[in-house]
């Protein structure tokens, strides 16, 4: 991530002699007076896309570095930066990128009375059931149909890098899912990944003709219930900050706004 801060009291003009070089394919240095004062790097995803970054604490030198970066990779690129620093998110749309969208990140309890979900109730006709116990096929099935989903409307291009197409017979790896089980297939899913004492729910998501049912609401109740009785208190969930129904849902068990990111973009 670029440096939040600039240096204090450094003049405009320290670093606007800097010399840009491309070091590699992925590599960017600024250089003046025989010293580093500069990197950029350019980071590819799994999903394919190009992610931008820039170290620096010289004004000057990262707008050079990003002007260079720029206009040495011709396809689409995208940089995150920290939604309270509107500097560098102003620095990049002067270089030439556009707010793509902005991502909020929440921090919700997992002890079921503090979130209200000791009482969520399963809607009629589904199973909820914990991580680790979907069936791989059902659960792939489910999976694809989400993305075709996605993709038939804002497109995975505009959400966090979660669901990456997987190459056939791949394992999703049920141990990170619940799923919301109807009569005859998978209705929803939670994404869950759990380290030491934190979690990250990834990903809640339901067939678009089963939503407003109670189904996301449940998948929470049973996956933060699960992280609560493992030792874990509290755990983190990013939403895209136009989607008002995840942003509704979270809101509705008590998850906190604690941060997030703005996307900026070309391409």
């Amino acid at each position: 991530m670029e440096s939040a801060q600039f240096s204090a009291g450094a003049p405009a003009t320290i670093g606007s002699r800097a010399l840009i070089t491309r070091v590699d394919g992925t590599r960017w240095h600024a250089v003046e007076d025989d010293r580093v004062v500069g990197r950029g790097e350019a980071s590819h995803r799994p999903d394919g896309r190009v992610f931008l970054s820039i170290d620096t604490w010289l004004g000057a030198v990262f707008d050079r570095l990003a002007a260079a970066m720029l206009a040495d990779l011709a396809g689409p690129v995208r940089t995150l930066v920290d939604e309270a620093d509107h500097d560098i998110t102003s620095r990049w749309e002067r270089a030439g990128l556009a707010v793509r969208r902005r991502e909020r990140q929440y921090l919700v309890a997992t002890d079921p009375p503090a979130t209200g979900l000791d009482t969520a109730p399963t809607p009629s006709g589904v199973t909820i059931l914990p991580l680790g116990d979907a069936d791989e096929r059902p659960l792939r099935e489910l999976y694809e149909a989400i993305r075709a989903e996605v993709d038939a409307g804002p497109g995975w291009d505009t959400m966090p890098v979660e669901m990456p197409p997987r190459p056939a017979g791949a394992p999703l790896g049920a141990s990170t899912y619940a799923v919301a089980a109807g009569a005859d297939r998978y209705e929803g899913l939670a994404r869950v990944v759990a380290r030491r004492r934190h979690a990250r729910i990834g990903l809640v998501a339901v067939r678009a003709g089963q939503r407003r049912r109670g189904i996301a609401r449940a998948l929470l109740a049973e996956v933060l219930g699960g992280l609560h009785r493992g030792g874990i208190e509290a755990a983190t969930a990013d939403v895209d900050a136009s989607n008002s129904a995840a942003t509704a849902l979270l809101g509705g068990i008590g998850a906190r706004h604690v941060g997030g990111v703005v996307e900026l973009g070309r391409g």
